[in-house]
């Protein structure tokens, strides 16, 4: 899995880039056909934070989770809980897909 973070308008940290990176490698528990992960914390004048994570699937699935306010660790937490629904939604969609009975 690729992971990448980029930040506009303002200074990744370590400490940063290491909490987005550990909080994103739990992507592969609730979705395994991950590739990509982008993560782009934007920082506005007023001092307010923007982060969205761009996971990318196989067959082109995209998911994007947002998360805004002061504090960026709080702003990483918020996309990725947004990011871990819509993974496991997939995943289930997926699984019942499967297991659908065609009689008939």
């Amino acid at each position: 899995m690729l992971f990448t973070i980029t930040g506009k308008h303002l200074e990744i940290t370590e400490d940063l880039k290491g909490y987005a990176e550990k909080k994103s490698a739990k992507f592969p528990r609730y979705y395994d056909r991950i590739n990509r992960v982008e993560v782009i914390i934007d920082g506005s004048e007023g001092g307010g934070l923007s982060v969205e994570i761009i996971v990318s699937g196989v067959r082109n699935k995209v998911f994007v989770g947002k998360g805004t306010g002061q504090d960026a660790y709080k702003c990483i937490d918020e996309a990725v809980h947004k990011l871990e629904r819509q993974l496991k939604r997939r995943k289930g969609k997926e699984r019942d897909n499967k297991h659908t009975n065609s009689t008939g």
